[in-house]
């Protein structure tokens, strides 16, 4: 998504562009794919209405009129009973905190909400800020399960500006005086939206290269040189849009201060199972997970929001798990998740039958996210490299804040500027 909105951007200004893909299809973290007879994201997405620059794009897309937005459940699981957690009535009811503790963790999210900058949250890691100000109490029982539904067992890595910015993306989704949930999708998900967006770059003249991974970006006396699918084409300017580990692999010449700048980013894996139900589970969109025998993070009941028409009456739930990018799981088949992942998932929902789980589908990725430790931003490398019209530009710098389509998008915007204020290209090559 962010190489497809960039190319758009760049476009938009003059410049003539080329697009290579390693995968086969568009789209990479927002693409589809098939489970059982329904085409939907291979990863959950939702739209909040404080998504500013993905709205922003969905209307150029002629999108935003169709977004559906609905009221979302919470639930919050732990491991021996289901609780609700969706309104400030369900808040005071939650049986894992006393009234105390309920009222410094109010306090906690309301203030966090009203923090404009949080870069100077980056001195605190989110488990010293959060104890600070919610207790021990709430932090083990709450926050850590929280912290724990993104980052797995890297929780204790990440710095307060992180939770920071999950607490405002969230907080902005909620509206009215109970503060209920509201998110939104477009019909058809985002096989539709990648759609109208490679039709709008066609229509552009931007080429599109898709199942052509690029293994080098070498430079040249006068140019840079990319190989993809075993041919070299030279361009004036390349921007790698991959994450580090990647992009370290593929650009020849880096300097060896920058490389370790790039090294150095932890990365954040994730493994998920999407599964097609012939009922539903509890109807709640999002169930937070404090018992950490559960395998997964987060249980997310998507047809709690999209229609079920759009997914052939079938109700559609993903099992997320995140983890460090060198975990076996990783690696693990489908077959060995399948065994590990259902029986946790009939433990919380001792209703479910196995015959009523028709379709289980693994998708994986090891690099999705950089983790924001402490002092992220002062050890973050630049987009531009030590090569001449070679920039790197990931999600790694998406700087304090949530990672997200509306982020990402955000990234593409903010390094079009960066890049039509660089020095012009030399007349003739395209730029990559």
């Amino acid at each position: 998504m962010l190489g497809l909105a960039l190319a758009l951007r760049l476009r938009q200004r003059g410049q003539r562009v080329t697009v290579f893909e390693a995968a086969p299809t568009l789209g990479g973290l927002a693409s589809a794919w098939q489970v059982g007879g329904v085409v939907w994201d291979r990863y959950y997405h939702v739209i909040t209405q404080t998504d500013s620059r993905l709205l922003g794009l969905l209307k150029e897309l002629d999108l935003e009129g169709d977004i559906r937005w609905g009221v979302t459940r919470t639930n919050f699981y732990t491991g021996s009973a289901m609780h609700p957690l969706n309104n400030a009535v369900d808040f005071l009811r939650l049986p894992v905190l006393g009234l105390l503790d309920k009222a410094r963790l109010g306090a906690t999210i309301l203030y966090a909400s009203r923090i404009d900058d949080g870069r100077r949250l980056e001195k605190l890691t989110a488990e010293a800020w959060l104890t600070r100000l919610s207790g021990r109490t709430t932090y083990r029982k709450l926050w850590r399960p929280l912290l724990r539904s993104k980052l797995g067992s890297n929780h204790a890595k990440a710095s307060a500006a992180y939770i920071w910015s999950v607490i405002r993306r969230f907080y902005g989704a909620r509206h009215g005086n109970m503060k209920t949930e509201m998110f939104g999708y477009v019909p058809g998900g985002y096989h539709r939206i990648i759609g109208c967006l490679t039709a709008r770059l066609e229509v552009e003249g931007v080429t599109l290269k898709a199942g052509m991974p690029v293994t080098t970006v070498r430079p040249t006396p006068d140019s840079l040189e990319v190989t993809a699918g075993g041919a070299a084409q030279t361009f004036d300017r390349v921007v790698n849009t991959c994450a580090g580990p990647i992009a370290l692999r593929v650009c020849e010449g880096l300097g060896e201060a920058e490389k370790a700048r790039h090294g150095a980013i932890e990365y954040q894996g994730i493994v998920c199972a999407s599964l097609l139900l012939e009922r539903p589970l509890g109807g709640a969109y999002l169930t937070y997970i404090t018992d950490e025998s559960i395998p997964f993070t987060t249980v997310i009941e998507m047809t709690s929001l999209v229609d079920r028409a759009l997914t052939a009456g079938k109700h559609l739930v993903y099992l997320p798990r995140y983890l460090p990018s060198d975990d076996p799981l990783l690696d693990a088949s489908d077959e060995a998740i399948e065994a590990e992942f259902l029986p946790a998932l009939m433990r919380m929902f001792p209703d479910l039958a196995r015959d009523e789980i028709t379709a289980f589908k693994v998708t994986r990725t090891r690099h999705v996210l950089a983790i924001s430790t402490c002092d992220y931003s002062d050890r973050l490398p630049p987009m531009a490299t030590s090569q001449p019209g070679l920039h790197i530009v990931n999600s790694a710098q998406i700087v304090n804040a949530s990672l997200s389509v509306n982020e990402t998008v955000n990234l593409a915007n903010e390094a079009t500027e960066i890049l039509m204020a660089a020095e012009a290209a030399p007349a003739g090559a395209p730029a990559a």
